[in-house]
């Protein structure tokens, strides 16, 4: 899947050898940096030709008008989409006015490293002028994990041949509206709503703009939703060269010009620091005064100092987050690049979303979706708790607007928007957007997930206990109750699951899976509450206006909840009515015609049995403590036929069911395809910004998939499941603050405990207590059954429904044009 002689394998770096312009988009993400509130692409200094000068500041948005074309009651008005910040990265170099340019350089080498250990994307280019000098070029790029503000790039420029003018020219350039000569705006050709939204009115208006020496500053106000940034930067030359300088600032552009006369072998270094804040209603000129004291602090500092911390920090950050795969170096590489994006989305995001792309590209508009809590938050809830802690703190400080949605919806409590940066729905399909409620559950879910694992009651309490609740209240008047029998049921209609090529439906099984554990949490939680602490407790109560016998009515709902099952087909249907359908014969549909929503109207695609990803799995592994071994073989073998890959959240859940129900291969080959979503570029759209939820299943695919790691109840269990030709498996969890390093071998699990609590644990039943400071080991006798290629019961080996109608698999007609029918003549 890639081209090891230009990309090759290394445990800790991914490096290019030989540059492409033709591939430039895809390498713009893989060597994006970040830290979770600003992102550089992994545009070349020069800035020129690029897929998307990218400077991206999670959070920076616009907002516009939402053009229905035709309107109705409670659609979603106002859109907003992510603002290309200030581009700082540009550093064009000049030999005998000469400019580089990678396009057309003759190149006698060229290197281009991310390192993950020290955070620090660097390049190296050996250069033959038309004049036939050699020169020597290399820069290095860093985001700070420890200055949230702050960006460093740093360019050394050596003559090898002789003496020769060289000119570094630096500059801030505002490329959402100013774009200059080269352009590099994103590639819109084609219909992909996956990507951002363009405008063609200006987005952002000058505020103060000014040079002092070889400091630069811009700033702007954003047009319609009123946000300000600011970008400040200094610059530092060191060269024994002679040299001067020139500057020159207007609204769209600051530059600051190096003019040395190089002698041969004699250096010119240039460190820039850069600064970005941002703010939702701070005047844009006391953001320049923050920028002022963040490029002050970093002065006193130094870069030296400042790359240093980086490594320090990434240190840190391995020590409680590496996963390590025996004998699998192009896996291993391809992990640590995975959990290294996920240190990039979100680290320093404090407290705002986890955008889908974190801050690497403009896809998906720059919104927060279900993404985090369900693929991305696991990680850091076992890993760096502090940054899920922020990230639900985000989703605390959207209920006003979340109340104000459901009540918009006609119901009780909070509905989180589908899509957002802001906290106001901003999905223009509501079948595939506002109905996917199960968002609710899924950020209950997190929180539960985030409170098992750290213990963190003070937060579930303070906080987290209005999440709950105001969740739980929706689901009671969304749903409704039914009697057959004289059996009292509850049912949920109108909603939409996980999988988007089936929208609309009635009891989606793995929403009523969700909101029964929604429920259940909340009335849990408030009566943990009431015992515990009575004056947290009364504190809620006021706050909430929660009624004495909501708990009550919460659990009742949730045992009564319907989930869908056929007797006749063995299985959990999707909805209530999937089974009716007819079954999309997807080996039979082109390559060519894939993925199948850029195809087919989707009025077209909700006909059929066919998946845009795992839906009814998902649930078997979220909630699998409420499904035997035999019921998730059986839905596993009739869904995965049916699932298409077309989503990139797909993959990662069906590996870990593949791997519990002992498709041990197919597991290996799902995991595979998740784990190079982005470096192989298998869904053609990397270009647009890493698949940060993917790179989070990659780590829940490794620790639960094959690890076989479950915390139902919050109890830990495990039933690992490691692949043939692995030699091993060991990753890093905390548990309530205690480090634990869990390796699996082909006949052992073990359990390396740190200072800290002892931890209760299960191996395939049977219960242990790991002591602090000591190493558990357990034997295995082997790793799970195993079945052979992929299932071949399902609904295409001629499966019948209730009514003992047969299912049957067909291709929709595909037309170039539309037929003309002629009409009889009349008489």
């Amino acid at each position: 899947m890639i081209d090891r002689d230009r990309f090759p394998v290394d445990p800790w770096r991914l490096t290019e050898r030989g540059y492409r312009q033709e591939d430039a988009g895809v390498t713009e993400t893989l060597f994006a940096v970040g830290n979770g509130y600003l992102g550089l692409r992994g545009n070349h200094v020069e800035g020129r030709h690029a897929h998307e000068h990218g400077t991206f500041v999670n959070g920076l948005h616009e907002t516009f008008p939402i053009r229905h074309a035709e309107r109705a009651y409670g659609f979603a008005e106002v859109g907003q989409t992510i603002v290309n910040a200030p581009d700082a990265k540009v550093m064009r170099v000049y030999v005998d006015d000469e400019p580089l340019q990678l396009e057309t350089a003759d190149l006698h080498e060229y290197e281009r490293t991310l390192d993950m250990r020290d955070g620090v994307l660097r390049r190296r280019v050996l250069w033959a002028t038309p004049s036939g000098k050699r020169v020597r070029i290399e820069d290095e790029r860093m985001v700070s994990f420890t200055e949230r503000h702050l960006a460093v790039l740093r360019l050394t420029v050596t003559v090898l041949d002789g003496s020769a003018p060289v000119t570094i020219s630096c500059q801030l350039l505002n490329r959402q509206d100013g774009e200059d000569v080269y352009g590099g705006g994103v590639h819109t050709a084609g219909f992909d709503p996956r990507k951002a939204e363009t405008f063609e009115q200006r987005v952002l208006q000058p505020v103060e703009y000014w040079q002092d020496g070889r400091r630069s500053a811009l700033s702007y106000r954003v047009t319609d939703s009123g946000m300000t940034v600011a970008v400040a930067a200094d610059h530092y030359l060191e060269t024994d060269n002679p040299h001067t300088m020139r500057s020159l600032v207007e609204p769209d552009i600051a530059k600051n010009v190096f003019r040395v006369q190089a002698e041969a072998g004699v250096p010119v270094t240039i460190t820039k620091l850069v600064s970005y804040h941002t703010s939702t209603g701070v005047p844009a000129p006391e953001l320049i005064d923050r920028c002022r004291r963040t490029l002050d602090r970093a002065g006193t500092t130094g870069p030296d100092a400042l790359f240093a911390q980086q490594r320090e920090w990434l240190d840190q950050f391995w020590e409680r987050s590496d996963v390590v795969i025996g004998g699998q170096p192009e896996l291993q590489q391809a992990t640590r690049w995975c959990l290294f994006q996920l240190a990039q989305a979100a680290a320093r995001a404090d407290s705002l979303g986890v955008p889908a792309k974190g801050v690497t590209g403009s896809g998906y508009s720059g919104h927060y979706f279900w993404d985090t809590e369900i693929y991305v938050l696991p990680f850091l809830a076992y890993t760096s708790p502090l940054w899920a802690r922020n990230a639900l703190r985000m989703r605390s400080m959207m209920l006003p607007a979340a109340r104000r949605r459901a009540g918009q919806l006609n119901e009780a409590g909070a509905l989180f928007p589908w899509r957002t940066i802001n906290g106001e729905e901003a999905s223009a399909y509501y079948a595939a957007g506002t109905a996917q409620y199960h968002i609710n559950a899924d950020v209950s879910f997190a929180l539960a997930k985030y409170v098992r694992a750290t213990g963190d009651t003070e937060f579930l309490y303070r906080e987290g206990v209005d999440i709950a609740v105001e969740t739980a209240r929706l689901w009671r008047t969304l749903g409704f109750w039914r009697v057959s029998d004289g059996v009292e049921s509850f049912h949920i209609h109108g909603v939409t699951g996980p999988d988007e090529y089936t929208t609309v439906v009635n009891d989606n099984l793995f929403t009523n899976v969700m909101a029964r554990f929604n429920l259940r949490f909340a009335a849990h939680t408030v009566r943990d509450i009431a015992e515990v602490d009575g004056e947290v407790y009364r504190s809620m109560v006021t706050r909430l206006g929660l009624e004495e016998d909501e708990p009550d009515a919460w659990d009742r709902a949730a045992d009564a909840l319907h989930i869908p099952y056929s007797a006749a087909l063995g299985i959990h249907p999707q909805d209530e009515v999937f089974l009716e359908r007819e079954v999309w014969d997807l080996e039979s549909t082109p390559p060519e015609q894939r993925p199948l929503l850029l195809h087919f109207h989707p009025l077209v695609i909700y006909r059929y049995q066919v998946l845009k990803q795992a839906d009814v799995v998902l649930a078997l592994f979220l909630q699998g403590n409420h499904f035997t071994h035999d019921e998730k073989l059986a839905d596993f073998e009739y869904y995965d036929p049916l699932t298409t890959g077309d989503s990139t959240l797909s993959a990662v859940v069906q590996a870990i069911l593949a791997a519990e129900v002992g498709y041990q291969d197919l597991a290996r080959q799902y995991f595979e395809q998740s784990i190079f979503v982005d470096l192989a570029d298998l869904h053609h759209n990397a270009a647009d910004g890493v698949h940060v939820a993917s790179a989070g299943g990659v780590w829940t695919a490794l620790v639960s998939g094959f690890g076989g790691m479950r915390d139902h109840y919050g109890e830990l269990t495990f039933d690992p499941r490691l692949p043939i030709g692995w030699d091993d498996l060991s990753f890093r969890i905390a548990w309530h603050g205690t480090p634990v390093v869990v390796t699996v071998s082909p006949d052992e699990i073990s359990f390396e405990v740190g200072d800290g609590v002892d931890v209760p644990l299960s191996v395939r039943g049977v219960g242990y207590r790991a002591i602090a400071g000591q190493t558990l080991r357990v034997a295995l006798d082997g790793q799970g059954p195993r079945f052979p290629g992929r299932p071949t019961r399902g609904p295409l080996a001629g499966a019948r429904r209730e009514d003992g109608t047969l299912i049957s698999a067909s291709v929709p007609t595909l037309t170039a044009t539309i037929p003309i029918i002629e009409l009889p003549e009349e008489g």
